[in-house]
């Protein structure tokens, strides 16, 4: 995805990914509440703190005098986070005098959406009226567009002739690093290259960057390019140097791309000094990064969001107060119905039609078999529950009339899902299916060999352990550190979330704060999983159109 502008790279730090969207508000046929002349509208937006659960004022436009029908110039630049729901509230008021106070002024009406309701909208447009002490307070119009200097993506190679030999005993260790000018003259590392060991002719593997990581989108600003020699004692010497920039690079490989490495001192000590060796450019190529936005607003691809459900009797008696199952009339909702709204709620921001297929697994029924993939609704040929209460009323259901059992296996459920992807490979629909689970499967050859074929079709897998099971072997599934692989064969991508939940369940927290924290970790790697796959299959999103008027 995309980056906040001004979020550099600096090393040893973290930072979270995100695209900067930037707000635009019309408001047509609001309500007059003026007597002698027209309402003089002001829109106040507010963004809910996951935390508190309480809203915090974000930004205000300003006044426009005398008109039902403004269009705000003021903007308001947001992060926008896919793993979060970002609750915002719209709040129209007619001003009436030079105060700062809301209470000041004639309320007119208000939203309440989340930022993903808004940029999953057509061409992220959405329009809706205004709630407010009246029938017809007049309609809201929001836009989101994605804010960025530049998507493009630069994929370069470099090789080095006749280096400076600086080692006593071999030759020399070199690298390159590539800086950034900054606006006051100095320059920031940006990327390095491998150490190639014991070379003065070295070949540097290709490497891909964004463009603005190394000249903030301006292909004309100075990149400098420093090549020293490694030390296993963590020292640097260096060998030389040079500046070119991204329009000289464009020209591709050729004399304008062969550059003489300069170091300063030895330059400075010997007159007949030419250079500490040849960089040459041996080939490039840029091209444009999509971002998840680009695919969700252009109605280029479908989200769709399956459930599936640990059944087996580890959860423990659902009558009974201590099960993972076990559903309090007159409390917080259980880590499955938690997990289910927390997941659900964001996700389907990005489904038109709401329905969710919602699925079971180790339960036994009333023929005495164990189903590993049942239907929570219980129609085989229908699966999909309307909404997350529809999700919810299934599963509540459902807890009434099968028996919890086992064993836990979660192939059958993820080769389900891994049908219904394979219907549409291209690009059109993406697949995220939630497993929530109380205990360590039983089948993992069997679920290792699934997510290596499903790694392979548009689909991401989240995980979510419930109860204070030992989910240790779960992270052999979750393929951050080491690619997951089956009889030889590796996952195409990474696909695998896991997460228990008790890490975000502390004393003194409430149960919505909880499940904020929970969504944040399980989605946050849906976006990059998602433009993995569509970069792969060479998919790319259909060009956004001009909304038509209001």
């Amino acid at each position: 995805m995309a980056y906040p502008q001004g979020q550099q790279f600096q090393a040893g730090s973290s930072a979270v990914p995100s695209s900067q969207v930037e707000i635009s508000v019309s408001c047509r046929s609001l309500r007059d509440c003026d007597m002698l002349s027209k309402s003089d509208p002001m829109v106040v937006v507010f963004c809910k703190d996951s935390k508190s659960d309480q809203y915090y004022e974000f930004g205000r436009s300003e006044v426009i005098q005398d008109n039902l029908n403004p269009d705000f110039v003021k903007k308001f630049v947001m992060n926008y986070f896919f793993e979060e729901s970002q609750k915002l509230k719209f709040e129209v008021y007619d001003v009436d005098a030079k105060t700062a106070r809301l209470d000041a002024h004639d309320f007119i009406g208000r939203i309440e959406v989340s930022l993903g309701e808004i940029v999953g909208s057509p061409n992220g447009v959405m329009k809706r009226p205004l709630k407010g002490p009246v029938a017809k307070n007049g309609d809201i119009i929001i836009r989101a567009e994605e804010m960025s200097n530049c998507k493009e993506i630069i994929t370069l190679q470099f090789k080095a002739n006749k280096l400076d030999k600086k080692d006593f005993f071999g030759k020399s260790d070199p690298y390159l690093e590539f800086q950034r000018s900054n606006e006051d003259g100095s320059f920031t590392v940006v990327h390095r290259t491998e150490v190639i060991k014991n070379s003065l002719n070295p070949t540097w593997q290709p490497f891909t960057v964004p463009v603005k990581t190394l000249c903030n989108g301006d292909h004309a600003r100075v990149i400098k390019v420093v090549c020293n020699d490694w030390n296993s004692d963590g020292s640097v010497d260096l060998i030389g140097e040079f500046t070119t920039t991204i329009s000289e690079i464009s020209r591709g490989p050729g004399s304008s791309n062969q550059y003489g490495l300069i170091n300063p001192k030895k330059k400075e000590k010997k007159k007949k000094y030419v250079d500490s060796g040849q960089v040459y450019l041996m080939s490039n190529k840029i091209e444009y990064q999509h971002t998840f936005l680009d695919y969700i607003q252009t109605g280029s691809t479908q989200m769709n969001f399956t459930v599936a459900i640990d059944f087996t009797a580890s959860n423990g008696n659902p009558s009974n107060p201590s099960s993972l199952h076990y559903l309090n009339p007159y409390g917080s909702p259980n880590q499955y119905s938690a997990a289910i709204m927390a997941v659900g709620e964001i996700i389907q921001d990005y489904d038109s039609d709401k329905l969710f297929p919602a699925l079971g697994f180790g339960a036994r029924m009333s023929d005495n078999n164990v189903y590993h993939d049942f239907a929570l609704n219980f129609n085989p040929n229908d699966p999909q529950c309307q909404g997350i209460k529809g999700v919810l009323d299934a599963y509540y259901h459902s807890l009434k009339n099968v028996q919890l059992y086992g064993p836990t296996n979660f192939s059958p459920v993820i080769n389900r899902v891994a049908g219904f992807a394979a219907q549409q490979q291209d690009g059109s629909n993406y697949h995220v299916l939630l497993i929530i689970t109380d205990g360590v499967i039983t089948d993992m050859e069997q679920t290792k060999n699934a997510i290596v074929q499903a790694s392979r079709l548009p689909m991401s897998i989240i995980i979510v352990g419930v109860g204070d099971a030992d989910f240790e072997a779960m992270n052999i599934l979750d393929g951050d550190d080491v690619r997951v692989s089956s009889n030889g064969q590796y996952a195409d991508r990474d696909i695998v979330q896991f997460v228990p939940f008790r890490d975000f369940i502390r004393n003194g927290t409430s149960m919505l704060t909880s499940q904020a924290a929970l969504a944040k970790e399980v989605l946050a790697e849906i976006p990059d999983q998602f433009l993995q796959y569509m970069k792969k299959k060479g998919v790319k999103p259909r060009t956004r159109t001009t909304a038509p008027p209001m």
